[in-house]
């Protein structure tokens, strides 16, 4: 193989000498297009139209190129989203909803029931005193159970949130709209989240799981200091008590300052 490579290498300095000069370059299709307009005497009129010809084969060419690129990274993204769905694992309180069918698992719902903090889904556990007494004497033996009831907030509610999954998922983080007006300090009357995975901190590394806990982390603990509702972290801050009251407001339906919030308990 080495010997034949070596007479085809001398083949060409012989020809080379023999010309006075290197091979021909070889010319592309366009070019020899050109080549032969030149050759049959047209017009200045037809040599452009030669020319236009190649230019708008070599866009076409590059079109067609793009198009089936996009389209096949797309599918492969998108076969990762079937994935991620069939392996989530939530908490008790996450529903994940398909309003469309399993046949469109690019929109979807989850609703959330807070069961710890200010939002926290639950009911009042109070007992009366002479139920406890008549308890004890049945029973003969103490018994400690707290009398103080819960905070009224703590019968919680329920919120929703719909996702909008990119085709270029996950290289790009699922659009998510809160549909309950709530009254947080991170999330604003208009259902937009103020998440940090959802915007500079999302990496492709990251899945649908990761976003609901993190929404379901905005519940159990707020963050006044990355805020979208500037009024409800400014309350959170300066005053967790009278935030825990609009929020139980707010939850059971009725006004925070101007702002009427629709019962969500």
């Amino acid at each position: 193989m080495i010997k034949l490579f070596k007479v085809k290498e001398k083949q060409r300095e012989q020809a080379e000498n023999a010309s006075g000069g290197p091979p021909v370059k070889k010319q592309s299709a366009g070019e020899l297009r050109l080549h032969k307009a030149n050759g049959a005497n047209l017009t200045k009129w037809d040599k452009a139209f030669v020319v236009i010809t190649d230019l708008v084969l070599r866009l076409l060419k590059a079109v067609v190129s793009a198009i089936l690129f996009y389209y096949t990274s797309s599918r492969l993204h998108w076969c990762a989203l079937p994935a991620d769905i069939s392996e989530l694992n939530l908490p008790t309180s996450c529903i994940i909803r398909f309003p469309n069918g399993k046949d469109d698992l690019m929109n979807f719902e989850v609703s959330i029931q807070p069961d710890d903090g200010y939002y926290m889904y639950g009911t009042s556990q109070t007992i009366c005193p002479s139920v406890l007494c008549l308890i004890w004497r049945i029973l003969d033996v103490p018994i400690s159970l707290d009398l103080h009831p819960r905070s009224p907030s703590h019968k919680g509610g329920t919120f929703l949130f719909t996702f909008q999954v990119s085709p270029i998922y996950p290289h790009e983080a699922p659009k998510v709209k809160c549909k309950t007006k709530v009254y947080h300090p991170n999330i604003d009357l208009e259902g937009n989240v103020c998440l940090n995975i959802l915007r500079e901190d999302w990496k492709p590394v990251l899945n649908i799981n990761t976003v609901i806990y993190g929404l379901y982390h905005l519940f159990t603990e707020p963050n006044y200091e990355d805020p979208l509702n500037h009024e409800a972290a400014a309350v959170l801050r300066e005053n967790p008590k009278l935030f825990e009251s609009n929020v139980r407001r707010a939850m059971a339906g009725g006004y925070v300052g101007q702002t009427y919030f629709t019962r969500c308990m």
